[in-house]
Parts: structure tokens; C-alpha cells; sequence
């Protein structure tokens, strides 16, 4: 499989609906909800919790609340990694949309609000990665700085 070091769309109505949008003032603590996967993935994601970068995409880490090892994030608004998370439905979808970056296979996500969710793929625990609206421009960029750490931590294969 070939690496990928840049953003692989740039989903051009992307731009213009980051322009339309704008930015929206947001609750000055953010809050991810805590997967509660079983002990062999909750041992897998503080691993990954120890590996993860200090900054992504430039960004400084600012984890959301509630504090876990389970999540992470950087910036404001955040980029929000959310480790352990169940298996995705649209995963059953053969025409899903998904992308590799550095190792790491991605199932990519369009929300309803303009944000981004990829999920790995052919790992033994699902990471979820969350990038708001605000970030989108930036494509895929936060995952080149998350590989090294998912592809260290999360051992490839089928999660359970």
C-alpha cells in the first residue's frame, strides 16, 4: 500500500462551506464522550494515549473533558480522537469512502454539521478522529501527525 504524506480530497464544496459557515464561538471546555471498550482494547488505547503527539496539524493538545485515556484532543475548536469506539454501521457500506495515510487505513465520515469522522480500519481497536467544520480545510493532515502513534499502539488486524 502506498504512503500518503499530503491531503488526499479537499472535497472542494469543503471550502465553500467552511467560508458560508464561518466560525462559531463554542463552549469554552469541550466534552467527548468516553468509550467504554473491553479491558484488551481499553490496554491497547492508553497505550496509544502514551504515543499520541503533542501537537497535530501545529495544534497543541487540549483533551476534552471528561479527562481519559480514552480521548484526546488539540486546538479550538478540537480535533478529538476517541479510542475503543464501536465498529461504525456505515463500516457494512461496500461503497463507504475511505483513504490511507501513512500505514493507516480510514473510513471517512461526513457529519450532518460539516465536521469529519474517520475511524480505523483493520485494527484490533477502532480510533475515531473527529474534525470539526472550523479545521476541514486542512484535510487530512491531523491524521499524518496521528499515524506514527495508532500504527506503534494499535496492532493491525480485526477488532472485536
Amino acid at each position: 500500500m502506498n504512503s500518503i504524506r499530503h491531503r488526499l480530497r479537499r472535497l472542494p464544496a469543503l471550502a465553500l462551506l467552511i467560508a458560508a459557515a464561518g466560525c462559531s464561538s463554542a463552549d469554552d471546555s469541550a466534552s467527548a464522550a468516553v468509550p467504554s471498550p473491553d479491558a484488551k482494547v481499553t490496554e491497547l488505547c492508553q497505550n496509544l494515549d502514551k504515543a499520541l503527539p503533542s501537537k497535530v496539524d501545529g495544534l497543541s493538545r487540549e483533551d476534552p473533558e471528561p479527562a481519559s485515556a480514552l480521548t484526546a484532543g488539540w486546538g479550538n475548536p478540537l480535533i478529538i480522537l476517541r479510542c475503543g469506539v464501536q465498529r461504525p454501521a456505515e463500516m457494512d457500506d461496500p461503497q463507504a469512502d475511505g483513504v490511507e495515510v501513512d500505514g493507516v487505513g480510514w473510513q471517512v465520515q461526513k457529519q450532518d454539521d460539516g465536521s469529519f469522522r474517520f475511524t480505523t480500519v483493520l485494527r484490533k481497536a477502532y480510533v475515531e478522529v473527529t474534525i470539526p467544520k472550523e479545521r476541514a480545510e486542512d484535510g487530512m493532515a491531523p491524521l499524518v501527525d496521528l499515524a506514527p502513534a495508532v500504527k506503534k499502539a494499535i496492532p493491525e488486524g480485526i477488532a472485536s
